[in-house]
């Protein structure tokens, strides 16, 4: 049995280069426990098999990252950025 020590939902990272704003993917991380004591930190397209007892923990892994549909704002963070469209002329 898997113990949940934390989960952080995908989200973006923005940061600000020269000429604009990166919208950086990060995806869903759940970081887990198994029952030999190891710590895992994963994602949904990462290895789920515990790398000190050899455990696969495909199954529960998906059921962590199984997480309701992100709302548009969360999933396309560009089109909510308002902050500098009036000092270059686009509109809002």
């Amino acid at each position: 049995m898997l113990t949940t020590i934390e989960r952080t939902e995908g989200h973006y990272e923005v940061q600000e280069v020269e000429f604009g704003r990166v919208y950086r993917w990060c995806p869903e991380r759940v970081k887990l426990e198994c029952v030999c004591g190891e710590s895992l930190t994963l994602t949904a397209s990462s290895t789920a098999i515990c790398p000190r007892c050899g455990t696969n923990h495909a199954s529960a892994l998906r059921e962590e990252t199984t997480s309701e549909r992100l709302e548009d704002q969360a999933l396309h963070p560009w089109r909510y950025d308002t902050k500098d469209l009036e000092d270059v002329g686009l509109p809002c």
